[in-house]
């Protein structure tokens, strides 16, 4: 099992930059159909431009930018003495620089890991999170974290933060231009089939996008929970984790869905109706959830 697993870990570092290059292809193409759209070939140049200028952009910066949304501030040593310990501790453990620690001001329990590489990476974990588990439930959740940096998933998990909000912005501001005014040509007319298929490829390019960094999503927080496990060698602390943290009757106050895959329990699990009782996921929510669920997780730990 462990043989698949370091399997697993290598052929996902070579994917996050496949992934990554994916993206990038797939925002020239839309810019390839809103040009051929408003029969402007210089909307194509901008729009390759673009790319690759928010390719380096969330490269260097998106990490601090989820940070800020997330309004984390960096965690007191002094203050939080034992999660830096169990945080270099584990670190040394799985051979990783210790990453900087944040913590969130938010009675919400959950946590995530950010950064660009295993050498410029951060970890983040609320003030709830940290009232809700024991010793070595919060170990599990900090090597689960270390377990996304140490397989090269923060990177990607993080850039399509800015990538997937990128594809979001241009469909809207084609949609937008589309309906008020500044379209085609009115001597092009009619269009043919190419240029119903360009509209419908603009329309529907931020649910494939979603769909995308839902699927990257999924896939990487089984390995991560199998990662963490491994590390700490006692995988009941962070079911037992994933379990407390599914059930906490408390909402996240910054929740926000470009960042919602980073965490490691969907923030969105807890929200709740106006009588108080948490809401139960519709249809959906289902398909578009970002993580799997708590009890398929809990399963592969246990099983």
């Amino acid at each position: 099992m462990a043989a698949n697993l370091y399997t697993l870990q290598g052929k996902n570092k070579k994917k996050t930059w496949l992934l990554m290059s994916l993206f990038l292809v797939f925002v020239i193409v839309i810019g390839y159909f809103v040009s051929y759209y408003f029969q402007s070939p210089v909307i194509l140049y901008f729009f390759i431009a673009f790319s690759i200028i928010a390719n380096i952009f969330s490269y260097w910066f998106s990490d601090k930018m989820v940070l800020k949304i997330a309004h984390a501030k960096e965690a007191n040593k002094d203050e939080y003495y034992d999660l830096y310990t169990t945080v270099e501790n584990l670190s040394i453990t799985a051979g990783l620089p210790t990453p900087k620690i944040y913590v969130i001001n938010d009675v919400s329990p959950n946590a995530f890991a950010t950064g660009r590489d295993e050498n410029h990476s951060a970890v983040a974990f609320t003030t709830g999170l940290l009232n809700l588990l024991d010793k070595s439930e919060l170990e599990g959740v900090v090597a689960h974290e270390l377990a996304h940096i140490g397989n090269r998933d923060i990177l990607l998990q993080t850039v399509v933060v800015v990538l997937v909000g990128m594809i979001a912005m241009i469909a809207d501001f084609f949609l937008r231009v589309t309906i008020y005014g500044g379209g085609r040509n009115n001597d092009n007319k009619g269009g043919g089939p190419l240029m119903i298929l360009a509209l419908v490829f603009v329309i529907l390019s931020p649910i494939v996008a979603s769909i995308l960094k839902l699927a990257i999503s999924r896939k990487r927080e089984f390995l991560a929970d199998a990662t963490g496990a491994m590390l700490t060698r006692y995988p009941e602390g962070l079911a037992s984790a994933l379990v407390k943290i599914e059930g906490s009757a408390h909402e996240m106050r910054h929740v926000n869905h470009a960042t919602a895959h980073m965490y490691i329990s969907d923030p969105y699990s807890n929200l709740k109706n106006k009588d108080g009782k948490k809401k139960k996921p519709g249809f959906m929510t289902r398909i578009f959830r970002t993580h799997p669920p708590t009890s398929d997780r809990v399963k592969e730990l246990l099983g």
